[in-house]
């Protein structure tokens, strides 16, 4: 199934940390990309798109020449070229960073291709150029060693593991500046709606903290009587 518009909406509106706990519920604890950070962090809002994935396998010498990359079919050039707008290229690199996934060139064409990210376990080239784009961009540190010295890329949009959270093709991956999470694609339009009510009650309850005198126990969770009550109010004047 592919991502529904009015879902896409409604979860670059819902913090990565809710869908957490909304996936926790499920007894998914295991959807969070671990050990991956945005690297252009001035770009605000939240990436959401479906995973179109790239997997690395350790490189065999004689198999990954420089002169590889010559290769129309090299599945690194490929995947960046058959990743769909919209979607987020989501990268198995073994969770070494120790050589690069990409550089600013590739993540450069995925940009103007109208990919909505880039995700990868492992590390970016030419960070401080990929710093100044403006798609959403993740990756565990930089890198400058080329992929080939150490991973090959191997295969195309198949099931992968990145920071050990399964990611499936067509699954639904939520990015914002505490990191990335992975939303099966079956259940991601009940998580928006889920998370959009989550939202709601989080925004009320961080403005009766901010006024100083609540205290936490019983409005959150929401456990005294009368919160519930209160929670409706406030909808009805902030119009949620």
């Amino acid at each position: 199934m592919s991502l529904r518009p009015e879902t896409r909406d409604k979860l670059k509106a819902i913090a990565t940390p809710t869908l957490m706990t909304a996936l926790y519920k499920r007894g998914l604890r295991n959807q969070f990309i671990q050990n991956v950070y945005r690297i252009n962090t001035r770009v605000t809002g939240t990436m959401v798109g479906e995973a179109f994935t790239l997997r690395y396998m350790p490189a065999r010498e004689d198999r990954n020449p420089i002169t590889i990359f010559r290769e129309r079919t090299h599945p690194q050039r490929v995947a960046v070229e058959q990743c769909p707008p919209g979607a987020v290229l989501v990268m198995d690199s073994r969770k070494d960073p120790r050589a690069a996934s990409a550089g600013s060139i590739l993540i450069s064409r995925l940009q103007v291709r109208g990919c909505a990210g880039v995700v990868s376990d492992g590390g970016f080239r030419d960070s401080g150029e990929i710093a100044q784009l403006d798609m959403p961009c993740y990756h565990s540190r930089p890198s400058a060693p080329t992929n080939l010295t150490l991973h090959e890329a191997i295969d195309i949009n198949v099931p992968i593991g990145c920071g050990d959270a399964p990611v499936f093709p067509g699954d639904v991956i939520v990015g914002d500046a505490d990191g990335c999470v992975v939303l099966p694609a079956h259940i991601a339009d009940e998580l928006a709606d889920e998370c959009t009510e989550m939202t709601a009650f989080e925004d009320f309850v961080t403005e009766q903290v901010l006024k100083g005198d609540r205290s936490i126990i019983g409005l959150y969770p929401s456990t005294d009587e009368g919160v519930p009550a209160e929670f409706a109010a406030w909808r009805k004047e902030k119009g949620r």
